[in-house]
């Protein structure tokens, strides 16, 4: 049900994108450090929700289906926040523009195996993926202006979110890669409704 825990928790990710963009509009060191509070807390939220779910035996299709999506709203929006807002140099931009395109390729081959009924399975390197992400655009979103906030001006705090999405690009597309090769497999397959189809 969309009332289970694990569900609402999901959507507490997509609730918290239009509150994340308000704060970041503020453009202050304090709106910053609360910014990387409230994304922090959401993607904490992705652990948990899966972990529940199997607990309490609350897996369902509704929940199957807005994890992702409440995972690649949240990414894509905090990374268009970081771009617009200048908060991301202009090398930091093309790990950024990796993330979003891989997001793209996956979303588009669990659409088409979806069809097929077949499923991808998150691997553990994916899930590596996922926690340098989200620690990194956590960090981003926090930069200098909350270092200086808390009086640790000898942190380069952006310098080390840019390091980290940069790591999480690169597990980003090995990631991608081993998805898509996989998807062109089952692709490559005859189906039989397909022969069906053609006549005998």
């Amino acid at each position: 049900m969309l009332t289970d825990l694990p569900n609402l928790l999901t959507l507490s990710r997509i609730a918290a994108i239009p509150l994340l963009v308000a704060i970041v509009a503020f453009r202050t060191p304090a709106a910053d450090f609360l910014a990387c509070v409230v994304f922090s807390a959401a993607a904490i939220t992705d652990y948990f929700d899966g972990r529940i779910a199997r607990e309490r035996r609350q897996l369902s299709d509704i929940g199957r289906m807005l994890d992702p999506i409440a995972d690649k709203l949240l990414v894509g929006a905090t990374l268009m926040l970081l771009a617009g807002q200048d908060r991301l140099s202009a090398w930091g931009l093309y790990p950024a523009i990796v993330i979003l395109l891989r997001e793209i390729l996956v979303s588009g081959l669990r659409e088409y195996l979806a069809g097929l009924r077949i499923g991808l399975p998150v691997t553990a390197l994916a899930k590596w993926k996922t926690g340098f992400q989200m620690g990194a655009l956590g960090t981003l979103l926090a930069g200098d202006s909350s270092a200086r906030l808390l009086h640790l001006q000898f942190l380069p705090v952006s310098g080390i979110g840019e390091a980290m999405l940069w790591v999480a690009a690169g597990l980003t597309l090995w990631t991608g890669w081993d998805y898509l090769v996989a998807g062109l497999r089952h692709a490559a397959v005859p189906r039989a409704d397909a022969r069906g189809a053609q006549g005998p």
